[in-house]
């Protein structure tokens, strides 16, 4: 069928799939097992099949596809609107049904499997470096409670605490020594794994060029670059440097009528993990900026003349917006990054 369309709510082992002929019209609707489901599609024609965009997605997209089916996902967001009443299987594929008549709506690409390598180290980084933050401020705390105030730096935690658990004459209890003594031994075990997920990005970052030519551009590190190529995956679906800022969430919300346009603080849209990496990056350029013993580049003496007028924060991340922008265009021109580049 031309029209045929199959819309699947995913889950973990019940699936919910509706298909539909014609626009505005479900025909019937099927629950399959996680064992049948993928059976069911090698006895349909090609067809359309629309999924959200939400766990397990990017698998079964990748599976559906081989079988020569048009895969389409849609963000989840963007799928509530249409869901009419309560919230059941079957009106979430409705919903499903109704989002992919909406041309406006962008769909999300399917990621392979080495983006999703790559997305799967930085949230392991992430999750061991959230409980390793969680740990040294319980230490802290703790030890503000007998008198014992820690000086700043992650790095210097352990080595203080330890000399504090060795040192006899320290009003610490025994049994708070073996115990604090655990503990930084799970933070060291935590920066060993954290190191291991570096070498390995270092190690694919090396046999990419895509994230080689990324972190040609000031403030823009390992990380960043690598998260860059995992998350977004395809550049060239964003028509303009200030579409791929406005996917990050780096450009202004607005909130116009008529003749007045009002501009906000930026939207906060899209990937947290990557704007908080953007931001960072443009505070470290902010910070090189007032160190640096020669002649600032363009960008750094644009961030310091903001910094200047707006203050700290904002010129941080005025920066990061410029530097989603740089990130676009030497990736889509496939170019390395030029310090003294200036339009035509």
């Amino acid at each position: 069928m031309k029209h045929k369309t199959i819309a699947v709510d995913l889950a973990k082992n019940v699936f919910e799939v509706g298909v539909s002929e014609r626009p505005g019209h479900l025909k019937k609707t099927v629950r399959l097992s996680r064992a049948k489901f993928l059976s069911f599609f090698v006895d349909q024609s090609p067809a359309r099949v629309v999924m959200e965009a939400c766990g397990s997605s990017h698998y079964w997209g990748r599976e559906i596809g081989k079988l020569g089916h048009e895969v389409k996902l849609i963000s989840p967001q963007y799928v509530k609107p249409y869901v009419q009443r309560d919230k059941t299987d079957r009106a979430d594929v409705k919903g499903l049904l109704e989002a992919d008549r909406n041309s406006a709506l962008h769909p999300v690409p399917l990621k392979t499997v080495a983006q999703q390598q790559l997305t799967a180290l930085h949230r392991l980084r992430s999750r061991w470096m959230e409980t390793r933050t969680s740990r040294i401020n319980t230490l802290r705390g703790l030890l503000r409670e007998f008198g014992f105030v820690l000086p700043m730096g992650a790095h210097r935690i352990v080595p203080e605490v330890l000399a504090l658990i060795e040192d006899g004459e320290a009003e610490l209890p025994d049994v708070l020594r073996e115990m604090f003594h655990a503990v930084c031994l799970e933070i060291r075990q935590l920066e060993v794994h954290m190191k291991s997920v570096e070498r390995e990005l270092e190690s694919i970052a090396s046999q990419t060029p895509a994230v080689e030519r990324l972190r040609s551009i000031p403030g823009i590190g390992l990380m960043t670059a690598t998260a860059m190529v995992g998350f977004v995956g395809d550049i060239h679906r964003f028509r303009s440097s200030r579409h791929f800022a406005s996917y990050l969430g780096l450009t202004p919300r607005e909130h116009s009528s008529g003749n007045y346009r009002r501009l906000g603080r930026i939207n906060k849209q899209g990937d947290t993990y990557l704007r908080m990496l953007l931001v960072h990056g443009g505070r470290s350029v902010l910070w090189s900026a007032h160190r640096k013993s020669t002649q600032p580049s363009p960008l750094q003496q644009w961030g310091l003349k903001l910094h200047e007028t707006r203050g700290h924060n904002k010129a941080t991340v005025a920066l990061a917006n410029k530097l989603a922008r740089r990130i676009w265009a030497v990736w889509k021109r496939d170019s390395e990054y030029q310090v003294d580049y200036q339009a035509a």
